[in-house]
C-alpha cells in the first residue's frame, strides 16, 4: 500500500518526530510499502489530495500530532490513519484529565484496576499572567499535603520537556514558568517514589496485547529530557526485573499483573486503539499512572520498539498488522 508518514511539524518536539519518521519510514518499506514521507507544512493538504495515500501513519509529538489537529484533519480528508481517533487524542494529550477519565470509566464499567494517579493541581498561564495566581503558591504546600518534592510539568506535551523535581520551595515558581514556557497549563503533582516504568500496548481495549512492562533506570536521576534522547541516559530493564517490585518471587509477579491491568485499565478508559504506551511509577503497593501517549516516540532510544523486540515482534510487522487493520 501508499503509506503516507507525516513528521516533522512546528511543536518543540520537532526533532524527535523526524527521528520517529525515520525509523517508521524505514519499518513500512520492510514491510514492503511504498512510503510518503511528509513534512506537515501548508502544502499538506494539496499534497495528501495528489497523492491519494491508502493509509497514515502520524509520526507527530506534541501539538498538531498529539492533541487531535491532525487526526481531525485526517478524518475530514477520509484517509485512514493509524493511531486514536481526534476527540481521544484530544482529551489524552492533556495530562490533568487522567484523574477524571479514570474517575468517569469506573462509573459506567464497574470495572476498576489498582491504578492510582498522583495528588495534583493544574494552574493556567493566564491565572498567573491575569490573575495574581504567583501570590497563592503558599497553597500549594497545604492542597499537596504530602510534602516536598513535586513533580512540575506542562499539562500538555511530551519527550519530558519543561519537566521539573522540585525538592525545595525556592525551586518552585521557576520550576512553574518554565513548565508553561511549553504550554498554557502547568501540572504540579505530589512526587512519586518507586520503580519507572512504561507499558507499551497494542490493538484496542481490553482485548489490546500489552508488552512487557519495560522498568527505566536514569542514569541522571531524573527521566528528563536528555536521559530519554542520549545514548546512555537511561538502562532499561525488559521486562521489569522482579527484584526491583519485591524480593519475593510471588508478590513481584501479582505487582506485574497489577501493572498490566492497570496500564490497560488507564488505555480502555481514554479509548485508545492501535497502538500507546502507558507511564507509571509502581510505589511498592500500586501502579500510579503518570500519563498516556497515543503517538509513542519509535527512535533509535524510544522504548516501544525496544518493548516491540522484547516481546517476539518485529516492529514492522506491528505496523503492518496496524496498517491492515485501519484498511480493512
Amino acid at each position: 500500500m501508499k503509506i503516507a508518514v507525516l513528521m516533522g511539524g512546528t511543536s518543540f518536539e520537532r526533532k524527535i518526530s523526524l527521528q520517529t519518521g525515520k525509523t517508521v519510514c524505514n519499518a513500512l518499506e520492510e514491510a514492503g510499502h511504498k512510503v510518503v514521507a511528509l513534512d506537515t507544512t501548508k502544502e499538506l493538504v494539496p499534497t495528501l489530495r495528489s497523492e491519494k495515500p491508502d493509509c497514515a501513519y502520524i509520526a507527530l509529538h506534541g501539538k498538531q500530532g498529539e492533541d487531535g489537529t491532525i487526526q481531525s484533519l485526517l478524518e475530514f480528508l477520509q484517509i485512514p490513519y493509524i493511531g486514536s481517533s481526534y476527540s481521544v487524542c484530544r482529551r489524552a494529550y492533556n495530562k490533568a484529565t487522567l484523574p477524571e477519565t479514570l474517575r468517569n470509566y469506573r462509573e459506567v464499567t464497574k470495572k476498576n484496576s489498582s491504578a492510582s494517579t498522583p495528588k495534583q493541581i493544574c494552574l493556567a498561564r493566564d491565572a498567573f499572567k491575569d490573575m495574581g495566581a504567583a501570590t497563592a503558591l503558599d497553597l500549594i504546600y497545604k492542597r499537596l499535603n504530602g510534602g516536598l518534592p513535586y513533580a512540575v510539568k506542562p499539562s500538555k506535551g511530551g519527550s519530558a520537556l519543561g519537566v521539573h523535581k522540585v525538592e525545595k520551595k525556592n525551586q518552585l515558581a521557576e520550576a512553574i514558568l518554565d513548565a508553561l514556557s511549553y504550554n498554557d497549563e502547568v501540572l504540579i503533582q505530589e512526587w512519586i517514589d518507586g520503580v519507572e516504568m512504561s507499558v507499551c500496548i497494542l490493538g484496542p481495549g481490553w482485548n489490546a496485547k500489552v508488552l512487557p512492562p519495560v522498568e527505566i533506570v536514569p542514569r541522571n536521576g531524573l527521566y528528563d529530557y536528555d536521559a530519554r534522547y542520549t545514548s546512555g541516559g537511561i538502562d532499561a530493564y525488559i521486562p521489569v526485573r522482579k527484584e526491583s517490585l519485591s524480593t519475593n518471587k510471588n508478590i513481584a509477579e501479582r505487582a506485574i499483573s497489577s501493572i498490566k491491568e492497570a496500564a490497560v485499565e488507564v488505555y480502555s478508559a481514554y479509548g485508545i486503539k492501535d497502538l500507546g504506551r502507558v507511564d507509571l511509577v509502581w510505589d511498592g503497593e500500586k501502579p500510579q499512572i503518570l500519563e498516556v501517549a497515543v503517538s509513542p516516540g519509535m527512535t533509535e532510544y524510544s522504548i516501544f520498539p525496544k518493548a516491540c523486540e522484547a516481546a517476539g515482534y518485529k516492529f514492522s510487522e506491528v505496523l503492518d498488522n496496524c496498517i491492515k487493520e485501519v484498511t480493512k
